[in-house]
């Protein structure tokens, strides 16, 4: 799949990564990770403090995928409000669902610190404004939702909007201590943490053939490189590509397009350098760095083959800025780096983790979606924990065969 194209900034905060050899043996172990990406490495980080045998395999280069064009807005809310996802699953079903996601970000906030790399973390409000005058009910009835989940948010005014902002909007959830987080480093620290704690990781080794040994209860994974691993578990945690291993009718992919500005010296006028984003689909989404660059996103369009994509980054680079200028016309910036993207959802807008007859003892894990870091951190913590205590409750709220009816009040 080719997933991405542009230039991208993440990598250059890094220059000095740490890298790991191809695997150059056959190997045993209880849990094989496939994938060195941001999935990939919260899983590793999660098995890293048990007493299992890990390895972590990658075709190219750690976080070389996905992970580089990831803009990493880290946020419980999604495209999908919660009060309508429960027209579909069932009030005590998404609130579980809204309960994960909030202990997933405090669990990302926890790996930053164990972590010796800086993988610069920080707490950050949100203001996800209505794109139109239509938009405001939806958004006032998603409000009482979080309130009553006793998430801590505000409901803003145009005229509070317009106090704090240089744009002006007709309301916004105004929401306190999402985060944002440099996706490359946070990839490279955890698996740097896992490495130390004995996780065996393999770059440029890619995994080209697959099958299960019934007599040992095994999965025989083979790599391009001539070599079999044999694991008890594998996670398939390949991030978009996954879905070229195992086709999963519930994922769709758009694409998406991202610029990353200069830094700039004044931001002033950006009230608490908020994350932004709207009820508009397609919508926009806005975020500064730690070295005060702006990170401006979506535009997202229905183009699926590459060279389609491809051919509207220019445009939608120019659309990008401009939409900026309208809502912040003193922050002069220019377009330093530029992608465009493949982006992947889900019908029904809760995450997957796979598990497939022709796939006995292993784990897919697409956590696709607009807050696919945040779903990453939780269905790996999920996964890990279903794998050493042989049971986790919370992994059926995701499988992929989970029905799409309401819930019993009392299912969870």
């Amino acid at each position: 799949m080719n997933l991405k194209s542009g230039t991208y900034y993440w990598p250059t905060t890094f220059p000095d990564a740490p890298s790991y050899p191809a695997l150059e043996e056959d190997l045993s172990c209880d849990v094989l990770i496939i994938g060195g990406g941001s999935s990939g490495a919260q899983c590793a980080y999660y098995l890293a403090d048990t007493d299992l045998n890990v390895v972590v395999i990658e075709k190219g280069e750690i976080g070389g995928g996905s992970t580089s064009t990831n803009t990493a807005l880290i946020q419980y809310s999604g495209e999908k409000m919660f009060t309508n996802l429960i027209n579909t699953f069932g009030e005590s079903y998404i609130e579980r669902h809204l309960q994960l996601l909030k202990e997933a970000i405090n669990e990302m906030e926890t790996a930053s610190k164990n972590a010796t790399i800086d993988c610069e973390f920080k707490r950050r409000d949100t203001l996800y404004s209505a794109s139109c005058a239509e938009d405001v009910e939806s958004l006032k009835r998603e409000y009482e939702f979080l309130k009553q989940q006793n998430c801590d948010v505000a409901f803003l005014s145009k005229e509070d909007i317009e106090a704090k902002y240089p744009f002006s909007r007709d309301a916004a959830i105004y929401s306190y201590n999402d985060a944002e987080i440099n996706p490359f480093r946070f990839t490279h620290a955890l698996l740097d943490y896992a490495a130390r704690k004995g996780v065996r990781i393999y770059e440029n080794t890619e995994m080209n053939g697959h099958h299960y040994d019934k007599e040992n209860e095994k999965m025989i994974v083979s790599t391009k490189n001539r070599h079999s691993i044999q694991a008890s578990y594998v996670i398939f945690a390949a991030g978009y590509e996954g879905v070229e291993i195992k086709q999963e009718k519930k994922t769709s992919f758009v694409s998406t397009y991202t610029v990353t500005t200069n830094p700039v010296e004044d931001l002033s006028e950006w009230y608490n350098q908020t994350l932004i984003w709207e009820t508009a689909r397609p919508y926009l989404f806005m975020r500064t760095t730690k070295d005060n660059r702006i990170i401006i996103g979506g535009l997202d369009d229905n183009a699926t083959y590459s060279e389609d994509r491809d051919s509207k980054l220019v445009h939608k680079k120019n659309k990008l800025i401009e939409e900026f200028n309208k809502m912040f016309p003193h922050i002069k910036v220019q377009p330093e780096y530029y992608l465009a993207a493949f982006y992947g959802g889900t019908l029904d807008g809760i995450p997957i983790i796979g598990q497939y007859d022709e796939y006995p003892n292993s784990y897919f894990l697409f956590a696709f979606g607009d807050n696919g870091t945040v779903y990453s951190q939780m269905l790996s913590k999920l996964i890990v924990n279903e794998i050493v205590e042989g049971d986790c409750p919370d992994v059926a709220l995701y499988l992929q065969d989970r029905p799409l009816v309401k819930r019993n009040k009392d299912a969870f």
